[in-house]
């Protein structure tokens, strides 16, 4: 997932999307709505006094189902069992016969939007039952952690926000674009932004070394800033998390190879004293199908020599992130956009890169396979190919004439194998993520899994064709994600737990976006309390934001 600003101009067309919201829509964007903002005459639909019956309940631990009542009170779950000889006085009663109970489930890498108004409802994600999200990963983050959480409070969010410091945003704090070591001196800046970040509530530091300016730094250097992290352990014994986006899943330009990939960021969690989790891990490329149990082996080798090393995935087979990251080498990326653009106009370092361009793109099935994300009309839904035939130039001139003004997002098809994804989802150390950016309003064609990630995956490899039980689907969405994060009451339907909850009618829990038709809601999630209040009330959406940031306790 891209860790860089991607620069584009909303269209005006409307999104085709199908709104479950009770707030306000414009070009198919559901607004913000403030706590205070729903009619008062739903505020009954808001109540947190709650006794659902008869449900069928997974609760998250990956055992078999169990029928039960749960009652909620205020943001906690009070009474799992039989509430019949129960003396409950509960406001509301919600019967369940035959839907499923669970924990909200764990988004372990989200790029949801926050600075924007239209990103903070989160409905993409709570429509897949999603009621946490991690933020601040592939090394991209705020460096003023505290300002964002206040603001967040203030605002409202639609899910809980957790977050990592970011060692690429640390970096280019302190360094901008440089391709070089960092002086002792902002070494030591560095470590001081880190240290506010972690004192601020971060749960670990995130690298992003496939991205600039992360690639620039070798693995000395991410170790002292891990080290820094490690000072702050989570509820001052559970050593804090390195989050990365690893350099080489595959497909990465004269990179190191998937497998020293791996190692190389085991070897950066375990030196530095954090336990260690692979964003988005796959094997990238044509080259690698068929062998992501070479790179499971080598997390199974880590993990029986007693380190902590885990992974989260998402299923759809095409990635996303921006042009620059899949077309430009990184030594033409030094030093930032401007000097970029000063090399693209010398003619010799231009005809390089006519041959480099190529050399990324043949890596990743040509320019056909990379498709815009981007708003614009002149560019989305488009191939790479399309645009530079559109322009009457070469591909690699089309690049760099984009890359000119914007970076703008794009997808790259059929990257991933689905045999590899689903032999990785069988792994017991495995999470799930949406990897989801926000849609930006009038981008008719973005990436689906924003959408359909969770249902999708239970879709695909529980009942199309059983490669893993749903209890254990469930587990990796919920308890196996808190027990790593150390939320230790969260992930798990039990009394005395936050009421992150997702009731599930499971013949009807399915995904519709798709690559061609990207807006549309997943289905069957009945109702969803964040922090014990409806946030989904009988397959509506009622707009509170009843998110909260949560900081490493």
């Amino acid at each position: 997932m891209n860790v860089e600003r991607v620069d584009s101009t909303p269209a005006a067309s409307p999104l085709r999307r199908r709104i479950l919201a009770m707030c306000p829509v414009l070009a198919g964007v559901t607004l913000a709505c403030g706590p205070g903002d729903a009619p008062e005459a739903e505020a009954g639909l808001l109540a947190t006094s709650v006794l659902f019956t008869g449900a069928t309940v997974l609760d998250g631990s990956g055992e078999a189902s169990f029928t039960a009542d749960v009652a909620v009170e205020g943001d906690r779950i009070t009474f799992v069992g039989d509430a019949a000889p129960a003396d409950l006085a509960l406001r509301d009663t919600i019967a369940l016969d035959g839907l499923l109970l669970t924990p909200g489930f764990i988004d372990m890498h989200s790029h949801i939007t926050l600075d924007e108004a239209y990103g903070r409802p989160a409905v993409e994600f709570l429509t897949q039952g999603i009621t946490t999200g991690v933020i601040g990963v592939d090394g991209a983050s705020t460096t003023d952690l505290a300002t964002l959480y206040a603001e967040l409070e203030d605002l409202g969010v639609g899910k809980n926000i957790v977050s990592y410091i970011g060692h690429g945003s640390v970096r280019e704090a302190v360094m901008g674009m440089d391709d070089r070591a960092p002086t002792a001196d902002e070494l030591d800046q560095m470590k001081a932004l880190v240290r506010k970040g972690m004192e601020d509530g971060a749960f670990g530091l995130s690298s992003g070394l496939f991205y600039t300016p992360g690639y620039y730094a070798e693995a000395d250097e991410v170790i002292e800033l891990g080290r820094v992290a490690a000072e702050y352990p989570i509820g001052g014994e559970h050593s804090p998390v390195y989050d990365t986006h690893d350099r080489d899943l595959g497909a990465s330009y004269q990179g190191v190879g998937y497998h020293n990939s791996i190692r190389e960021a085991i070897h950066i969690g375990a030196e530095s004293g954090l336990r260690t989790i692979f964003s988005h891990f796959n094997a990238q490329g044509a080259h690698l199908y068929g062998r992501a149990a070479e790179g499971a082996a080598i997390i199974d080798s880590a993990r029986a020599e007693g380190l902590e090393v885990a992974a989260a995935q998402h299923v759809h087979t095409s990635t996303m992130s921006s042009l620059r990251a899949y077309t430009i080498p990184r030594w033409a990326q030094a030093g930032g956009p401007e000097q970029m653009v000063r090399r693209f106009q010398n003619p010799d370092t231009a005809r390089v890169l006519d041959v480099q361009t190529m050399e990324m793109l043949e890596i990743r099935g040509g320019p056909g396979k990379i498709v815009f994300a981007d708003a614009r009309p002149e560019f989305n839904g488009k191939t790479l190919a399309d645009v530079a035939e559109d322009r009457g130039l070469t591909v690699p001139e089309a690049v760099r004439e984009i890359m000119s003004e914007s970076n703008p997002w794009v997808m790259n098809r059929d990257l991933y194998d689905v045999e590899n994804t689903r032999y990785l989802a069988t792994m017991p150390w495995m999470m799930t993520c949406t990897d989801g950016v926000t849609p930006t309003p009038g981008a008719e064609i973005v990436h689906p899994r924003v959408y359909a990630t969770f249902p999708k995956k239970i879709n695909d490899f529980v009942n199309r064709d059983g490669a893993i039980g749903l209890p254990f689907a469930i587990r990796g969405m919920s308890g196996l994600a808190a027990d790593f994060l150390r939320l230790d009451d969260r992930g798990y339907i039990r009394e005395g737990m936050v009421a992150d909850i997702a009731v599930i009618d499971p013949g009807r829990y399915t995904d519709h976006a798709t690559y061609d038709d990207p807006h549309q809601f997943s289905e069957g999630v009945v109702h969803v309390l964040v922090n014990g209040r409806f946030a989904i009330r009988d397959d509506e959406v009622t707009g509170e934001l009843a998110g909260r940031p949560i900081r490493r306790p």
